[in-house]
């Protein structure tokens, strides 16, 4: 149970060779940058709990008033949180409370943008911050083009033509694979006849 945001200062000062090397007020912005939690559970790294970990406290008895040290673990549940900046699923260990946090944002990008560095307080919720940050910064680097709607309806044509074709490559590759015979083709076409000549009598008879 680690994670203390003055334990990462000195580790982070050991590893540039203490504070002579820094800049001024480059201390003082990186802990801001770092969670106030004192103490998080080991296992709340792997997941996004918005605050909430392991409480300790007392157990009392009714009659006798006899005290019993307990905790209470929060409610984690395993979920699939679609992240549009990435265009995909993100599967995450997440609590309750952050759920109604994701769901109050408007979605797990909008929760991870608007939540500070200083209240992420574990690792892989730092981590998917970050890269949906440099995701959302390289989006809006890019240039965004418009087409006419006579191009917009010119691919949609495209994309159903290409929709057709795989579909009728499956179903080919599906003959050849469970053995398709010219019996099947006739029976396939009569079918078709014979819904479009029914067709045709609803038709007329309307």
């Amino acid at each position: 149970m680690a994670f203390r945001s003055k334990e990462m200062v000195k580790k982070i000062m050991k590893k540039i060779g203490g504070e002579k090397n820094l800049n001024p007020g480059v201390k003082e912005s990186l802990k801001k940058s770092l969670p106030e939690s004192k103490v998080v559970m080991s296992r709340a790294h792997r997941g996004i709990y918005a605050g909430r970990h392991i409480q300790f406290g007392n157990q009392v008895s009714e009659k006798g008033g006899n005290k019993t040290r307990r905790n209470w673990k929060p409610n984690v549940q395993e979920k699939r949180l679609f992240s549009y900046i990435l265009d995909r699923h993100i599967r995450v260990k997440v609590t309750t409370h952050a759920l109604r946090c994701v769901d109050k944002a408007g979605g797990i990008d909008e929760y991870l943008l608007k939540t500070p560095y200083k209240k992420m307080d574990t690792e892989m919720g730092l981590l998917w911050k970050s890269k949906i940050e440099k995701m959302y910064q390289e989006l809006g680097n890019m240039e965004v083009v418009f087409f006419p709607q006579e191009e917009e309806n010119k691919l949609a044509e495209e994309f159903k033509e290409m929709r057709i074709e795989q579909r009728v490559a499956r179903r080919d590759a599906r003959r050849i694979a469970y053995g398709w015979s010219p019996k099947v083709a006739q029976i396939e076409e009569a079918s078709e006849d014979g819904e479009v000549n029914h067709h045709e009598e609803l038709v007329a008879n309307s």
